[in-house]
């Protein structure tokens, strides 16, 4: 059977959802069946003498058939076949799959129609000849087609290459309980409609429709992705790998294709009188009759905004009656209204209103970030939908009374022409993700930490949400991997230090996102100029994500000396703060198109400083901790907070003056010298696959 044939045929029965059949089969519920209790047996009559013992029944055999790939293997040519299906962690490693260690994934083309279990728990034909192709794609990820040209074949194979890069890693949910599974369905819906938006706002609506339908490994690259471009650190630089053959110029969906072949057309659009008029964060960037105009969101992509809209209503109406979510149906109808108006003010008002008293559940969607523009500047779409985890009150019982307090330090080393500010915003929730869609899904890793919105009176006035993602992170095989890379960069008397993998981290990111309602913060403007008409969209994007994340180090000694926290916690939270610090710096400075990495750019600024100031060292002689690579870090916790405190004065002083050749400057030095042993870093850090997470939510 040719490859397409083997295609086709999985393809035909993955794509058997009106069978009357399946109708009986279970695609989600993957937890064993129990087995029925077997009935007594009535009595034996008495055995003839010659009558020879019942034989003990056979173990069950192994499926040969099912034991040719691992669980990585597995994981990854599901990936390579864009298959909604993920082979759960096993405390003891197996080599055959068997249905109860399998689950369905959300937002994937076939997350429905997959049927790989049927109603008494064994596999499906479709799930057999699905493994089949499986067992093929990791051996050629052509699957044998016929490819003449060299240059096609090795596009495929570094597409595979890609693909394989992630350390895919399940969020996984149960809502079957009959009170929750109809909102959560609803809120599934709304996030389906939030991919199709946002794939027109980043252009992969016109991607996909130019990759061969049976190129189904360069569609599961751009799906993951969200584009063409690999987004792996190892190879987001290979210029042979992309999701598309040929020219692989794929413009996003919200300035004019013809302005997006100039690299540098976001600053040309910047340097126009009307700049502050086509940059406005909501709306699209057109061209008619030889003219530039900005268009709302609500006008450019209408229809799937109605979509939006009603999805939000109905998703509102499962709520009707229920007295603990009043606030959360409120928002939910509000929003929907803002989907028509463009204004998205009034549904801040009503998500503000929202907090860990009054809803169980904490959901955001709307256009926020502005990370993923090319020009930093457009508001992306996106859903948060998580659980509220109560833990975040004891958090917010010790930090609600010190906010003011923390904001007149910060207005204090950040000098004139800044002056301190009345301060009351939420300190972070802590939320368990349930998915992420739109611009919060990416292809590796996810926002632990974030502090919205980012416009208007809500922001201005500081009466954001910040929340806390506490169920990131927190698998068996993310913990494995942080123990195996943080062990070949520090010395054994470090890593003690990094054992605790969950609360030194969450402690960090809880003051991060307060950090972002404190001192000189977006909205806040110097001679009249807000910080991305100063530093520019993305440079403006660094200096506010490096004084958030230089302020969570900072105010670790104010804690203690407050008794909120020990020192213990603090040394810890330093330790881990440099360990993330060299995660982002092995993704690289820029990403595949050139434009800033502010994480990364902003730890290797960190870093810098702290070899610089002699917080951080690196002994090469040392031995590290995994008793194999030669050369370690070592963090002098007695000079950390001075160090600290020299950082954060100088990204205070210049987010407040304004002072975007400071700011270059440090750039210059420290993401462009030569102190920093990037390649080691790099080298050590990207010996794993990165992070990928994939959603699975169960509601039946």
């Amino acid at each position: 059977m040719t490859h397409t044939q083997k295609l086709a045929s999985v393809l035909a029965l993955v794509l058997m959802t009106c069978a009357p059949a399946c109708k009986k089969e279970e695609p989600v519920n993957t937890q064993p069946q129990p087995t029925p209790a077997a009935a007594a047996p009535e009595a034996p009559a008495p055995a003839a003498p010659e009558a020879a013992p019942e034989a003990a029944p056979e173990a069950p055999a192994v499926d040969e058939t099912l034991s040719q790939l691992s669980r990585d293997d597995f994981n990854h040519a599901a990936q390579r076949l864009n298959l909604p299906i993920f082979w759960t962690y096993e405390d003891t490693p197996s080599k055959t799959v068997r249905p109860e260690v399998l689950r369905t994934l959300n937002f994937y083309p076939t997350s429905a129609s997959f049927v790989w279990k049927d109603a008494d728990g064994n596999f499906t034909k479709a799930f057999r000849d699905a493994y089949a192709l499986m067992v093929d794609v990791m051996k050629d990820p052509t699957l044998g087609t016929p490819i003449e040209d060299p240059a096609e074949r090795t596009r495929r194979e570094k597409v595979a290459q890609e693909l394989d890069q992630a350390a895919i890693t399940l969020v996984a949910s149960d809502f079957s309980d009959e009170n929750e599974r109809d909102f959560v369905r609803a809120m599934l819906q709304v996030g389906e409609a939030i991919d199709t938006l946002y794939a027109r706002q980043v252009g992969l609506d016109k991607i996909m429709a130019r990759i061969p339908a049976d190129d189904i490994i360069s569609q599961s690259m751009a799906r993951r992705n969200w584009g063409v471009m690999p987004q792996s650190p190892k190879m987001k630089n290979d210029p042979e790998c992309r999701a598309l053959a040929g020219d692989a110029f794929t413009p996003v969906g919200i300035y004019p294709a013809s302005l997006q072949r100039s690299k540098d057309f976001c600053d040309k659009i910047s340097a126009r009188p009307d700049a502050e008029t086509l940059l406005t964060p909501f709306t699209v960037v057109v061209e008619e009759g030889g003219a530039l105009k900005a268009v709302p969101y609500n006008r450019a992509f209408g229809d799937e905004m109605r979509t939006i809209s009603n999805l939000l209503k109905n998703a509102a109406k499962t709520l009707i009656g229920n007295e603990d979510e009043v606030a959360l149906m409120n928002y939910l109808n509000v929003a929907a209204e803002a989907f028509l108006t463009n204004d998205w003010n009034p549904a801040d008002e009503a998500w503000a209103s929202m907090n860990s008293t009054n809803s169980k559940w904490y959901v955001r969607v709307a256009p926020d970030e502005v990370y993923w523009d090319p020009c930093s500047r457009k508001a992306g779409f996106h859903m948060t939908f998580a659980r509220i985890n109560p833990d975040a009150l004891s958090w917010q019982e010790k930090l609600t009374p010190l906010q003011q307090e923390m904001e007149q330090n910060l207005a204090k080393i950040a000098g004139k022409p800044y002056t301190a500010r009345t301060v009351s915003f939420h300190l972070p929730d802590f939320i368990d993700i349930v998915t992420n869609s739109g611009d919060d899904r990416d292809a590796f890793g996810a926002t632990i930490g974030q502090s919205l919105p980012n416009w208007g009176p809500v922001a201005n006035e500081g009466r954001g949400r910040t929340v806390a993602m506490s169920n990131l992170y927190t698998d068996p095989d993310s913990l494995r991997d942080r123990q195996t890379l943080a062990s070949s960069l520090f010395t054994d008397a470090d890593m003690e230090l990094l054992k605790d993998a969950s609360g030194p981290g969450l402690l960090s990111t809880i003051l991060h996102e307060a950090a972002h309602n404190l001192g000189p913060a977006h909205e806040y403007k110097v001679n009249g100029k807000v910080d991305d008409a100063i530093f520019g969209g993305s440079m403006a994007s660094l200096a506010e994500e490096f004084k958030a994340q230089t302020a969570a180090l900072w105010y670790l000694p104010f804690l203690v000396e407050k008794g909120v926290i020990t020192q213990e916690l603090a040394h810890k939270s330093y330790a881990d703060s440099v360990y993330w610090a060299f995660g982002h710096i092995s993704r690289g400075m820029t990403d595949a198109s050139g434009r800033i990495q502010p994480y990364s750019q902003l730890a290797a600024i960190q870093i810098g400083m702290m070899l610089k100031d002699g917080a951080l060292s690196f002994d090469p002689d040392a031995t590290a901790s995994n008793g194999t690579d030669k050369g370690a870090f070592v963090i002098h916790m007695d000079k950390m907070p001075k160090c600290v405190d020299h950082i954060m004065t100088q990204i205070a002083q210049i987010k407040a003056k304004g002072d975007a050749a400071a700011l270059n400057a440090l750039q210059k030095e420290h993401v462009q010298g030569s102190a920093i042993p990037f390649s080691l870093i790099r080298e050590r850090m990207l010996r794993l696959p990165k992070t990928s997470f994939v959603y699975s939510v169960q509601t039946h």
